[in-house]
């Protein structure tokens, strides 16, 4: 459940901290007062998404902390996955929106919107207004009886289904290059045989022949260069090696006398022999070289082909290569196709009739639960003041989707005299809040979720249908915690926790969130009975209230 949110220059909030309790906690405050602040700044803490304007004017950032106490969840393996501690029963996450973006953090640990996804999808559960009318159109009508289903087969259906599609696709694929002419695949193989034929050896060929080529026309300038320089270094009278001996013997003698210089002497003696090493080199290199006038016409003509194939297929060796794989893949793919054709319409047969009893086995396990459903829900609604409630999840059969070869649509009638039509096409404002409700606290039981909010979804219900809704939302509050935003005074009097919004505006314009008991609780009921306080609406709160 959650168990407090701290909130700091976010919209209208300087920075409050609220504690939840668990059970009932509802919400309430004038119209405008800013009651779905709160709820927005839950559903951020969980990874909604939020820009800069939720940012207080003035500051730099706004932050939402929220704690969470963890008693149903096992959450080992993905707090595992993203190194986060998963010691206690105490979970925090906490959002910082900037001006350049936002970031998430689960017990000081940075996570992404995946994780979030997932770590709500175990926790939280916001039904709002704008929610309720997205449920009334069909298409989500089969993702609310499959979530209540829960069959396996499904997960199995849609994997398999993944593959079909891959399939059919690879099929079209290859029928359009089975299509290419005669003219497309002869050029295809003359750009091949150009690449194959040039047998390049690395992607760097073209240095490396540049490099030799510079060498071989510049063979006796290097000749000379190293030459003069080999006889520099060890000639027989007067080269540098000679100079360093002497001065080798000299330093020899002074060392006997002072044992000091052996440090000079040893790094002479090196010198002298990485000199001797540099000699051999350039002995050898000079020695190495020759006019190869048969070399260099190979070279050059080698590098004119290089040149041509780069030209041609991407401006490097690296890119000609890859072009070559291109082609070879796709003369391949000509080639083989229509075997391929043959072999994987035969697997797509096979792997579509598979399909098609996944998906037979899905429709039978939808069905099943949709009288159970259905069942379920004209119960709610008959105990939400609608007893002559009928209510039916219609099936179509429809040719395979991702979601098997049903469709499906909720039909409802609220009139012994009218026929079952759907839901949004018959359901009043105040029937279709009763129905969503109904939906939730059937779904909310099942999932084992730990808090449902809901978001103003008693709009257009008055009178015994209130009580009918407060006994339900009180009920549902016995085994998991539920957050409300409301203008009923019946359900409002049944809260363990009520908390007024107040939008203040002195030098500027603030929201303050309160925690009322005993008097304010009485007043602010009252309020919302009669539209102010008097002793008439005093009484009836106090009624509510026991």
């Amino acid at each position: 459940m959650l168990s407090k949110i701290l909130i700091k220059n976010y919209i209208l909030i300087d920075e409050t901290e609220v504690e939840f309790s668990k059970g009932l906690n509802i919400i309430t405050g004038e119209t405008g007062a800013g009651k779905s602040i709160l709820i927005n700044a839950i559903d951020i803490a969980f990874g909604a998404k939020a820009g800069k304007e939720v940012i207080k004017t003035g500051a730099d950032k706004a932050v939402i902390e929220l704690t969470i106490v963890n008693t149903k969840q096992n959450l080992t393996d993905l707090f595992s996955e993203y190194g986060i501690d998963n010691s206690g029963e105490e979970i925090v996450l906490s959002r910082e929106i900037t001006q350049t973006g936002s970031r998430s953090r689960v017990n000081g640990c940075l996570v992404n919107q995946e994780f979030m996804k997932n770590f709500r999808e175990l926790f939280l559960d916001i039904h709002s207004q704008h929610q309720t009318y997205s449920f009334l159109q069909p298409k989500y009508h089969i993702e609310l009886l499959d979530s209540y289903t829960k069959d396996a087969n499904l997960d199995i259906y849609r994997k398999e289904f993944a593959k079909y599609r891959d399939m059919t696709e690879k099929l079209a694929e290859l029928k359009s290059s089975a299509n290419k002419t005669e003219e497309q695949i002869d050029f295809l193989k003359f750009q091949l045989n150009e690449i194959d034929e040039a047998r390049i050896t690395s992607i760097t060929e073209d240095e490396e022949l540049n490099n030799e080529l510079s060498v071989l026309e510049n063979v006796e300038k290097l000749k000379e260069l190293t030459g003069s320089s080999y006889w520099a270094i060890s000639g027989d009278d007067g080269s540098v090696l000679d100079g360093l001996m002497q001065i080798k013997a000299n330093i020899s003698k002074a060392v006997l006398m002072d044992g000091s210089l052996e440090s000079a002497q040893g790094e002479l003696i090196e010198a002298i022999e990485g000199l001797k090493n540099v000699s051999s080199i350039l002995r050898e290199y000079s020695n190495s070289l020759d006019n190869d006038e048969e070399r260099i016409n190979l070279i050059q003509e080698r590098l004119f082909l290089l040149d041509k194939l780069k030209r041609k297929y991407g401006g490097s060796l690296e890119k000609v290569l890859a072009q070559g794989e291109v082609f070879r893949k796709e003369l391949e793919g000509i080639e083989f196709s229509t075997q391929n054709i043959e072999d994987l319409e035969k697997d797509i047969e096979i792997l579509e009739n598979n399909l098609r009893e996944l998906a037979r086995r899905v429709s039978a396990a939808r069905k099943e639960s949709a009288s159970r459903l259905s069942g379920l829900i004209v119960e709610k609604l008959e105990k939400l003041e609608l007893p002559k409630v009928r209510f039916d999840i219609h099936f179509e059969p429809c040719s395979l989707s991702p979601n098997g070869c049903d469709k499906v649509e909720f039909l409802i009638s609220t009139n012994v005299s009218e026929d079952l039509k759907p839901l949004a096409k018959v359901a009043s404002g105040g029937e279709i809040s009763r129905v969503m409700l109904a939906i939730k606290t059937i779904f909310a039981e099942n999932d084992n979720i730990d808090t449902v909010i809901f978001d103003e979804i008693d709009t257009g219900i008055s009178g015994k249908t209130s009580q009918s809704v407060a006994d339900e939302v009180k009920e549902l509050s016995k085994f998991m915690q539920v957050i409300m935003i409301t203008h009923q005074a019946i359900i409002a009097s049944k809260s363990d926790r009520h908390f007024y919004v107040k939008k203040t505006q002195d030098v500027g314009t603030s929201v303050e969130i309160t925690v009322l008991d005993g008097e304010a609780k009485l007043n602010a009921i009252a309020e919302l009975a009669g539209g102010e306080i008097t002793d008439e609406s005093l009484k009836f709160a106090q009624t509510l209230l026991g």
